[in-house]
């Protein structure tokens, strides 16, 4: 720096001006285009592919159409009141007691079961603490003895035209209320869908079902969930989206994956192959148009976060059980050596959204040492971290020593989700943008560890607004976010909700990058 200072100011003074403005405007691009390796204009400014390789319903609809009984999908969950006594079904202690009774005045958590589809018919029904609904064969009472469901935890439910139910054990006998107020598999021949009948249920539900890949693949079966899933994959992102994408300010996409995509083309039961081959064509149309690709794990087996983006089965939190982050890592391991030296290549995210308290911060951070150290093996790619929902601070992740360099922490930032955003106006949705958010970002910004990335927003906020207020929400948070280091990633590029839509918010100029 000195020496080029020195012979600057031996030149004449004009010269000397004209070599410091392009000194100057070269360190500048330098450290602007360096900031983020391999990056367009330095910073990711991203937009996730998300309902692609991993499904959502909410985000269309239409993909579900057709499964018969479409109400009963996998983590369903439903309540059984006798007609005969008024009295709910209950899994005493949620489960844990193994007594099963039909007593309640009312259906709260232990008289709340999680259905597990078997066919359109025939289920497995889960308690609260996690047991299934059991029994020995005919003439036995019904228990919650049994963690892992076979043939005596199998029923098949049978609906009349409204809410009404008779539900058979595999044995044969269909199970009734008796006296006593136990529930039995006692029923001789088949009852009616009358009122006085011991045997008959008001089947109701708690909330909607569940709506992610393993709920459209177990409910069209694996047929019809082939087809479906094909036409999808092929139509909902393809490479003029990608040229859409290219020429509209975004440099990066983010693309999130199921841990089955690493069994193509046969992963297990109830998925369906189909979805490494797209993600093959991402990476190559990201490279033809000069974009960058971000791999996220956004669904690990047994579910890190109990949602559907994240393919539970029936919302419980299994990804600490058995060897399910073993397989996690053996998912990143896969991909990180398929696509590790890969042009397109930018980052590789470890794990999407895990939840708090259920994923205790000492096993996701070990998790994340592990899964860096992994991707290490493979590739220079940046590393990137998923802050958890629920309680916690995205500091403790910003702090713990995950990863030597190229180290990302994701946070994701809704204006929803929480009562508080419903009762204030467009401009305190905006304040609270510069005040809260901003104040955080800059603060992780300043100290001393990974890169900053809000790998999630929407323009949708609230109780929403006019045009005129979800554009100035829009630039408020393309500002506050465009100071985040590593950059940002809008939620999702399609979507049947508008705003959540980043093409239509373009395309309706609601949104000018």
């Amino acid at each position: 720096m000195y020496l080029v200072f020195t012979r600057i100011f031996l030149m004449d003074s004009v010269s000397c001006k004209w070599l410091l403005l392009s000194f100057f405007c070269l360190s500048w691009a330098n450290s602007a285009s360096c900031a983020v390796d391999g990056v367009y204009g330095g910073k990711v400014r991203g937009v996730n592919l998300g309902n692609w390789l991993v499904v959502e319903g909410w985000m269309k609809p239409s993909l579900f159409d057709g499964i018969p009984n479409g109400d009963m999908l996998d983590g369903a969950k439903v309540h059984f009141r006798s007609l005969r006594s008024n009295k709910y079904v209950c899994a005493e202690e949620g489960g844990d007691s193994g007594a099963v009774t039909v007593n309640r005045e009312k259906a709260s958590g232990w008289e709340t079961f999680r259905l597990w589809r078997i066919s359109q018919s025939e289920y497995q029904l889960r308690s609260f603490k996690g047991q299934f609904l059991s029994c020995a064969g005919q003439w036995a009472s019904i228990t919650t003895t049994s963690g892992s469901p076979s043939w005596k935890e199998t029923f098949t439910i049978e609906r009349s035209s409204n809410d009404r139910v008779r539900i058979k054990h595999s044995s044969g006998r269909y199970l009734q209320a008796s006296s006593e107020n136990e529930l039995k598999a006692n029923y001789v021949g088949t009852p009616d869908f009358d009122d006085g009948n011991a045997a008959i249920f008001v089947m109701t539900f708690d909330g909607g079902p569940l709506k992610g890949e393993y709920q459209l693949c177990n409910g069209h079966g694996p047929q019809k969930a082939k087809q479906v899933l094909t036409e999808h994959r092929n139509n909902y992102i393809t490479r003029e989206d990608f040229r859409f994408i290219s020429k509209h300010g975004i440099n990066t996409v983010r693309i999130p994956v199921g841990w089955w995509i690493t069994k193509d083309p046969y992963p297990p039961a109830p998925y369906v192959g189909g979805g490494l081959a797209a993600l093959d064509n991402a990476f190559r149309w990201a490279h033809e148009l000069g974009l960058k690709c971000i791999i996220d794990l956004h669904a690990a087996p047994g579910s890190q976060n109990g949602m559907d983006h994240s393919s539970s089965r029936d919302g419980s939190i299994d990804w600490l059980i058995s060897d399910n982050i073993q397989r996690s890592l053996e998912a990143i391991e896969f991909l990180a050596s398929r696509y590790g030296y890969h042009p397109a290549l930018l980052g590789i995210e470890l794990l999407n959204e895990p939840h708090s308290p259920e994923v205790p911060l000492d096993k996701l951070l070990k998790y994340y040492r592990d899964g860096y150290d992994i991707v290490r093996k493979h590739s220079p790619a940046y590393v990137i971290m998923s802050q958890v929902i629920g309680p916690g601070d995205p500091a403790d992740i910003y702090k713990a020593n995950t990863g030597k360099s190229k180290v990302v922490l994701d946070l994701h930032y809704y204006n929803l989700y929480d009562s508080y955003f419903e009762n204030i106006s467009t401009q305190e949705n905006i304040d609270f943008l510069y005040r809260n958010r901003k104040s955080q970002m800059d603060s992780l910004n300043a100290a001393d560890g990974p890169l900053v990335f809000i790998g999630e927003w929407v323009n949708e906020f609230g109780k929403g607004g006019s045009t005129e207020d979800y554009r100035n929400f829009g630039r408020a948070q393309l500002d506050v976010y465009g100071s985040a280091s590593f950059g940002w990633a809008y939620w999702s590029f399609k979507n049947v909700n508008n705003h959540w839509s980043f093409q239509w918010n373009i395309n309706q100029n609601y949104l000018r990058l």
